[in-house]
């Protein structure tokens, strides 16, 4: 047998030794690193590179919180490679004061890296700035604050109460300020998607709205239970009325023109108002968001709206849900819930058109302080 030369060995010890979370082995095989030839042809403007990054940027997140567990300090830790391929550098960590835990992370566009790369600008449509939140961590010294969000969201279909919310939403609406809104992303996975969804509907109610990509986020709780079955007995009791026979005057004439959900949000979609509607990546398989699609055929999906026509086919109008089908992803709910599937170079996506009942329950306020303010 022929021995293996010196250099082989020690890339081979190497790799033995890498952290399986090091970007090189954890991360996307075949998503190129920012470079010169962005500022001719951005791949910022593909919506697939789009979503992969600003995945990468969560997982970042969710590191900066492992590297503070294991003690590992900025040149030994793992979250820098996962957004440093891409030209971004650490603006602020977002910490929770009772515990010291960060769930969270400011990002930035970082000049000098940029320069020493040739790249004297930011390619078109690459974020100025981009929050990134992470979802529930198991381990020890944050679980207990990570479960206790958690069972807030699950219980009251909000996470306003958390300690964690006014110091994303001030931090999302600093980077607003200053970069600008068009200029800035908020994203999240899990518990971080349901933190992430309600500060950008917390600041479009102010008239500021910032790009959100919401992966996996929650979608059971017992308020929106039982919410929904009350508006499902009210429906059904609407239905038995109109079989009762009526006695007396004639009920009045009904000039809503249609008060259906779907109906609600085309016209609002006409009338320009509906401006707001974040990206969001679900999998079916995953009990925890696959509420978000119970009227899709099935698989992976993901709602976008781009008032830009980004949605991936160029046929997106503004405050239309396109609803983007995954054919092929995990099944399995330990993956299906996992954000890797979101940047895995094999995810093969269907855009086809759909209406998310529960997107639309949600953001019904928003559209109603919308139409207020006209």
């Amino acid at each position: 047998m022929a021995k293996a030369m010196p250099d082989q060995k020690a890339g081979e010890a190497a790799t033995a030794a890498a952290n399986p979370l090091e970007f090189h082995v954890y991360g996307p095989r075949n998503l190129p690193c920012t470079n010169w030839r962005d500022l001719l042809n951005s791949s910022w403007k593909n919506p697939s590179y789009r979503r992969m990054v600003i995945a990468c940027f969560i997982q970042g997140a969710y590191l900066l919180e492992l590297d503070r567990q294991e003690k590992r300090d900025e040149r030994t830790g793992l979250a820098p490679q996962w957004w440093r391929p891409f030209k971004y550098r650490l603006l602020q960590p977002l910490v929770d004061e009772r515990d010291g835990s960060i769930y969270g992370a400011v990002l930035e566009w970082d000049h000098q890296a940029a320069l020493s790369d040739y790249i004297p600008f930011r390619p078109t449509r690459a974020p100025a700035a981009v929050v990134a939140l992470r979802g529930t961590l198991l381990r020890a010294p944050t679980f207990r604050r990570d479960v206790v969000d958690d069972l807030r969201c699950l219980a009251w279909d909000s996470l306003k109460g958390s300690v964690r919310f006014p110091g994303t939403l001030a931090a999302l609406r600093d980077v607003a300020r200053r970069f600008g809104a068009s200029n800035v992303c908020v994203g999240g996975h899990s518990l971080g998607a349901g933190f992430a969804l309600q500060v950008g509907k917390a600041l479009a109610k102010e008239g500021v709205n910032v790009e959100c990509h919401v992966f996996n986020p929650p979608s059971v709780s017992l308020a929106m239970s039982l919410r929904v079955l009350g508006e499902t007995a009210g429906e059904l009791w609407g239905r038995a009325r109109a079989w009762i026979p009526f006695v007396g005057s004639q009920p009045a004439p009904d000039t809503s023109g249609g008060n259906s959900e779907s109906e609600a949000m085309a016209s609002l979609a006409q009338a320009g108002m509906a401006r707001w509607i974040p990206y969001l990546y679900i999998n079916t398989n995953d009990y925890i968001c696959c509420h978000y699609t119970s009227d899709a055929a099935g698989g992976t999906a993901a709602v976008a709206v781009d008032n830009r026509g980004g949605a991936g086919n160029g046929a997106g109008k503004a405050g239309v849900a396109t609803m983007v089908m995954v054919s092929k992803g995990p099944t399995k709910f330990l993956a299906a819930h996992g954000l890797e599937q979101w940047w895995a170079d094999d995810v093969e996506l269907q855009v086809v058109l759909n209406d998310s009942k529960l997107i639309g329950r949600q953001l019904r306020s928003l559209y109603a302080a919308q139409v207020a303010r006209r």
